[in-house]
């Protein structure tokens, strides 16, 4: 007796269906209706669809995204090798001055200096006397002298690129701020700081001297008050400074170095900002901006083209300039800059 249970301790041959693997006689979840497909079926659909409905149900939303990238490449490598770009805004919502500038526009009338035929004005007007200070050159001899040097474009220009020279009058001593060259430095820079004008991608800078050949769109002169007297007129007993854009057939940004050297009043700034405020309203009405503007709400800053010389008070303003600013009370702060928080 061999092995418990074995006759003759031999193993029995099992049947042929032991030989095969288990499986059930038959699959009750493809009997029930309603359940998912075998793989079997899957395969085939799946191979039955097109190459795009492969894909999708391949890759899901990434199906979507990827050629919306692809495009998305395609362009910035096109500006790239280009130099091309979306265009840009004409300017920020908030804009420094009412209305668009007149660009172009041809004139002779001189901007910013007080208006002519105020019949009703006290020159003695505290905000409009000059404030005690260094000295300056009351006269000079009539005559500019065009600083050296040239600066590269400044801004984007899509409406107009200007280029200006820095002159001095002869007669004045520029030692005692920095020489000729301060001058020119601190208008440079000023109107290459991205808070001045450039910061609207319409204008752009460029500064020439003699060399250039050419005449500029205009000349920011730093010139003695007797000579201002001549180009911005004096009918208000005021030191100022404007805009001619006709004087001697050229246009000129005068600049009156009485107030370069003292300031104002009512600009409660450094001498360094005042100046900045100068170059800045002057410029602005050399590339357009022929009106004053006044304060908008009490406590603001003050718009650039407002007459911060004179007043940041409409209702002084207004004594200066009738025709332009309402006298409702409203005081502004100093402000030498057209996009302050730029």
């Amino acid at each position: 007796m061999g092995p418990e249970g074995h006759e003759n301790g031999r193993v029995p041959v099992l049947h042929d269906q032991w030989r095969e693997p288990l499986r059930a006689l038959r699959d009750p979840l493809a009997e029930q209706p309603g359940r998912i497909r075998s793989n079997r079926d899957e395969h085939k659909r799946w191979r039955k669809q097109t190459w795009l409905g492969r894909f999708v149900s391949t890759y899901g939303w990434r199906a979507y995204a990827l050629p919306v990238l692809v495009v998305l490449t395609a362009v910035v490598i096109y500006q790239t090798i280009t130099g091309t770009s979306a265009p840009p805004l004409v300017a920020d919502a908030e804009d420094p001055v009412q209305g668009p500038p007149t660009i172009g526009a041809a004139s002779t009338e001189i901007v910013g200096a007080p208006p002519k035929g105020l019949t009703e004005f006290d020159a003695n007007l505290p905000t409009g006397i000059l404030p005690d200070g260094g000295p300056f050159t009351p006269a000079g001899a009539g005559t500019w002298r065009i600083v050296p040097g040239a600066t590269p474009q400044v801004g984007q220009g899509t409406t107009k690129v200007f280029t200006y020279t820095v002159e001095v009058e002869d007669g004045i001593d520029t030692t005692t701020f920095g020489g000729d060259d301060g001058f020119a430095r601190m208008v440079s820079e000023t109107l290459a700081n991205p808070k001045s004008w450039t910061h609207n991608p319409q204008f752009a800078f460029v500064r020439v001297d003699a060399a250039a050949g050419v005449p500029p769109d205009f000349r920011v002169s730093l010139t003695s008050p007797m000579t201002i007297r001549n180009g911005c007129g004096y009918d208000i007993q005021l030191e100022a400074s404007c805009y001619n854009p006709a004087f001697e057939g050229q246009p000129r940004v005068f600049v009156n170095e009485a107030r370069w050297v003292r300031g104002a009043v009512p600009f409660q700034g450094d001498v360094g900002s005042y100046r900045q405020y100068l170059i800045n309203h002057e410029v602005g009405h050399a590339i357009g901006y022929q009106r004053h503007e006044q304060c908008a709400e009490n406590g603001e800053l003050a718009p650039i083209m407002m007459q911060q010389t004179f007043s940041t008070n409409n209702d002084d303003a207004a004594r200066f300039d009738p025709g332009t600013v309402v006298p409702d009370g409203k005081t502004c702060r100093f402000n030498p800059w057209p996009y302050p928080i730029a």
